[in-house]
């Protein structure tokens, strides 16, 4: 209740439960740092026995094969802190944290990362996380499966991004990036149903100091996560889709070893995807 309006829900909690303004702060950050404790129970990348039915609802979209996951990241604009404002100052000129999430076909968070400031580029912030360590872990990838990112992020046998469009895609490659493209949409989906559930993370987040707004983030993915098993659904029409990274250059100068290893998957499922964009 406390994260979808700062202002009115603290006034509604004061009144209702007749506490001073503290007791409802502090009430608010002791839960939410309980419940981001918990977080193990309710963000948890996918197990060998449940990655069948998550590869089989992602090529169900468009017949992209093998993903367990979509990636992306998005900025929660904050007020501007008051120490080293500027380092927070995303490429929209707000000040923002990162977040970066993977989900799987049902807009279920699987892996969430959040804490950076805003002017860190999302292809950076991957290198933090601990996605450059599972990358490379076969068991985390089982039977040669992926994640699925945009052109923010490197191509690797285990995360396939588009094509560069550089005017002479064939119709294969063009395809591919179609297919690829509506398939990862679920991620800004998760995104889209994050924000418009906890409203707080619509706007500008109402939290003034900056060492909690991580905890206040993860702590509406845990309940987004929680909703989405309790089958608390929202209606898709209410639910505005933005892509904030469309028609961005960015940092993605990411080392990986067997290059061509993933130059050499991502031909083979453009050449046999069928036909989708035509």
């Amino acid at each position: 209740m406390a994260f979808c309006n700062f202002r009115f829900r603290y006034r509604s909690i004061i009144h209702r439960f007749n506490v001073g303004k503290g007791t409802a702060i502090n009430s608010v950050r002791h839960v939410a740092k309980a419940l981001c404790k918990l977080s193990p129970r309710f963000i948890v990348w996918p197990t060998e026995n449940k990655i069948h039915n998550i590869i089989f609802g992602f090529s169900d979209v468009n017949g992209f094969p093998d993903a367990i996951g979509a990636i992306d990241g998005t900025h929660i604009n904050i007020p501007a802190p008051t120490i080293n404002p500027e380092a927070y100052v995303n490429r929209k000129g707000h000040h923002s944290i990162h977040l970066q999430a993977v989900c799987d076909h049902t807009r279920y968070f699987t892996h969430v990362y959040v804490g950076n400031v805003g002017s860190v580029y999302d292809s950076r912030v991957f290198r933090l996380s601990t996605l450059q360590e599972y990358i490379n872990n076969p068991i985390k990838f089982p039977n040669n499966t992926h994640l699925i990112g945009d052109a923010a992020y490197a191509l690797h046998k285990h995360l396939l991004v588009p094509y560069p469009d550089n005017g002479h895609l064939t119709q294969n490659q063009k395809n591919y990036n179609f297919c690829h493209s509506s398939t990862r949409m679920v991620i800004e989906r998760a995104f889209g149903f994050l924000k418009r559930r906890w409203r707080s993370l619509l706007h500008v987040l109402a939290v003034n100091h900056v060492d909690f707004v991580p905890y206040h983030i993860l702590t509406c993915c845990i309940l987004h996560n929680i909703c989405l098993l309790q089958k608390d659904e929202l209606h898709m029409q209410d639910i505005v889709i933005e892509n904030e990274e469309a028609g961005l250059q960015r940092d993605r100068v990411i080392e990986y070893n067997d290059r061509n290893v993933a130059i050499a998957k991502r031909n083979n499922i453009c050449a046999n995807l069928a036909i989708r964009n035509s």
